[in-house]
């Protein structure tokens, strides 16, 4: 005789996984609109430096959380602890996508680089997780 036990995973909507990464990325998008806005304005950043530029952390910003929520998706949907597993992976992710930003601001490759800039990409990574963690949590919320 067999016995069933729990699911070890869970079905997770693809729609709710939409709806979160769609969320995200407005959120995103408004937080990171205000970071450029702010570092412009406070900080002598050249109109050249065109990552603080709306077409281009704009595009990063929507293919960031779409990425994150299909991922958050994927860990909900096959770990028998997405709670813990989320809770590594998150920080982990966020510290490993400053990588490009510190290496912009080592070999200055992107024209009107300055420190004032860079750090507002970074602030940029944090404002997209800090908009997207929440959606996800509500729309793809993990097991413990």
């Amino acid at each position: 005789m067999t016995t069933t036990s729990a699911r070890d995973t869970r079905a997770v909507s693809w729609k709710s996984t939409a709806v979160a990464a769609a969320i995200g990325a407005v959120g995103g998008l408004v937080i990171n609109s205000l970071i450029a806005l702010l570092a412009k304005a406070l900080f002598d950043i050249p109109d050249e430096f065109q990552p603080l530029t709306l077409p281009v952390y704009g595009f990063l910003t929507v293919v960031g959380a779409i990425v994150g929520a299909i991922a958050w998706h994927l860990v909900v949907s096959r770990s028998r602890n997405a709670s813990r597993v989320l809770r590594v992976l998150v920080p982990t992710v966020l510290v490993l996508s400053l990588i490009p930003d510190v290496m912009l601001l080592v070999n200055e490759s992107q024209p009107g680089t300055t420190t004032a800039g860079v750090v507002a990409l970074m602030l940029m990574h944090v404002g997209v997780a800090a908009a997207a963690v929440p959606a996800f949590r509500r729309f793809i919320p993990p097991q413990s």
